[in-house]
């Protein structure tokens, strides 16, 4: 106690010391007569034409709170329909019910046996896993042992539209064939075969929100690089997923609200990898250069007469961007293949690498067969974020290949280097097209979106518009300017996916202000919103 007593003594004491901090006499009259500031009285909140009793939220990533490439419970709790409740809570709303994760490390297990990581962490320069920055962990979140239901948030990682409705998406016997998801398999309980829908359509909600549904429709194929392993699910079968979706959450009468999708291509995941990250300054990079230039120097006369922008040289003073495999690209590896071996002075060239003539044959294969679709990245080409720890590294299982065509260990590896000699897979990079394909997709569901709350009375939240501001001038949320930078903008997390417990704050408000619109509340008016300085955008590793 006799600490706080000095503390307010100190604060006293403060006070005095600004009043005889005045100038003169005139300046301590002038403090004494000013009128004191007007409170600001707030109406009271107002729920409009919607009953919040029995709020349930279906959706996917967002709607659960995964963030920082993990779910666990601090996320959880910042879920944006958790956020959302505490305001609804204050307008008639009920319980809300999370399947709580068991602890903040984020992962999943399997019987003991980890099935998923824990979550990342700022390591000081950028996203590290958990265990790098405190040592091993136990994921303690069995699927084993799962939660016990029902729970108003059916929010389920990684789920497509389909997935929503799909009977058995929670089933753990499905697991292992890959047609259930972990996260689902925590929602079900003892009706291990009732699809997302049914477990929020149980619950007869007066209120609901579905967010992201479309969202890993898209997103699936972004993050593989667009490279055919994760299809862009159909327009058909979203809309049929869509529209069973809406109707049954409308079937009893209850009023909602729904998002729409952003453009995912903005978020860090895809921006922050430049194109051209080979800097001619690092030491493992800059000394090759003359060799490289002169290896592609034997190809660039093949590429400048088929296509000059297929023309690869790297820079000795600037960064160089990396080399990839664009599908789209003719495949010229016949064209390569028979100029090299036409050309006489080619059995000279291969002779700098202790080759013999008669390798020649070998090593212009090897080269047709390998640059046959390549060229070097442009700024309109996007890099998934994990290619970061991929570009500048020897393909090991790339040097096996080469070693069994007869090259000598040494050289197989300088053929190997990841977007350097060895040009970068599909899975890597978002080529102009692939982009396209994602936009198309993304404003044929949003157009579906709009519709149905159109032809429901639902309120829309035009996320996509939100991200769109956040990549440009940034959005303001109180005192905070949110921007798409990984780590450094405050509203995706550290998977460049995701938000951050401010980011889904701000989200959270969208909501409600839509709310507002469409059912005549008054959730901001009244000063009933999430506050930013309650949400932070780092989580410690020692939760």
């Amino acid at each position: 106690m006799k600490t706080f007593k000095n503390l307010k003594y100190i604060g006293l004491l403060a006070i005095a010391v600004s009043l005889t901090a005045c100038n003169d006499e005139e300046d301590f009259e002038e403090f004494l007569d000013e009128q004191p500031q007007p409170t600001v009285v707030l109406p009271t909140l107002n729920a409009g034409s919607v009953d919040f009793s029995n709020y349930v939220a279906l959706g996917a990533s967002f709607t659960a709170g995964f963030t920082d490439g993990g779910l666990f419970i601090a996320s959880q709790e910042n879920s944006f329909p958790n956020t959302l409740a505490k305001q609804f809570a204050n307008a008639g709303g009920g319980t809300f019910t999370q399947p709580l994760m068991s602890d903040n490390y984020g992962g999943l297990a399997l019987g003991g046996s980890r099935i998923q990581d824990p979550r990342l962490v700022f390591g000081g320069a950028g996203p590290i896993p958990l265990e790098d920055a405190i040592g091993p962990v136990t994921v303690g979140t069995d699927l084993l042992s799962p939660p016990t239901g029902p729970f108003n948030n059916v929010g389920v990682p990684g789920a497509k539209s389909f997935h929503m409705i799909a009977p058995g998406y929670g089933n753990l016997a499905n697991l292992s064939a890959g047609l259930a998801n972990p996260y689902a398999v925590r929602l079900t309980g003892a009706t291990p075969d009732a699809s997302m829908l049914e477990l929020a359509a149980a619950q007869n909600p007066t209120f609901f929100t579905l967010s992201e549904v479309g969202g890993n429709d898209v997103l699936g194929y972004a993050t593989t690089g667009g490279d055919g392993t994760n299809p862009i699910t159909p327009n058909a079968a979203f809309d049929f997923s869509l529209n069973t979706i809406v109707n049954a959450l409308t079937s009893n009468g209850a009023k909602g609200a729904i998002g729409n999708l952003p453009d995912i291509t903005s978020l860090s995941h895809f921006t922050t990898v430049p194109y051209n990250p080979l800097d001619p300054t690092d030491s493992s990079f800059g000394p090759q250069i003359p060799l490289l230039n002169s290896i592609f120097g034997a190809l660039n006369p093949i590429f400048n007469a088929v296509d000059p922008a297929r023309a690869i040289v790297f820079s000795e003073t600037e960064a160089s961007a990396v080399v990839i495999k664009d599908e789209s690209l003719a495949d010229i590896s016949g064209i390569i293949i028979a100029q090299l071996n036409a050309s006489p002075t080619f059995p000279a060239f291969i002779a700098q690498f202790d080759l013999p003539p008669a390798a020649a044959p070998l090593v212009a294969n090897l080269l047709g067969n390998t640059y046959g679709q390549t060229r070097q990245a442009t700024e309109e080409d996007l890099f998934v974020l994990p290619s970061s720890s991929v570009i500048g590294t020897v393909n090991t299982t790339n040097v096996g290949v080469l070693m069994g065509q007869g090259l000598p260990q040494a050289l197989a590896g300088q053929f190997s280097v990841e977007g350097i000699t060895l040009p970068l897979e599909d899975k890597w990079v978002l080529l102009p097209s692939e982009q396209l394909e994602i936009a198309n997709a993304t404003a044929t569901y949003n157009a579906s979106i709009s519709a149905i709350a159109s032809a429901k009375g639902l309120a829309l939240v035009d996320l996509n518009s939100i991200l769109t501001q956040a990549t440009t001038t940034g959005v303001q949320f109180d005192s905070y300017n949110l921007d798409t930078r990984l780590v450094f903008g405050g509203l995706v997390s550290l998977d460049g996916i995701h938000l951050t417990a401010r980011g889904y704050a701000l989200m959270a408000n969208s909501f409600l202000d839509a709310i507002d619109t469409t059912y005549g509340s008054n959730f901001r008016a009244s000063g009933n919103v999430a506050k930013a300085d309650d949400f932070g955008v780092n989580y410690s590793p020692l939760l």
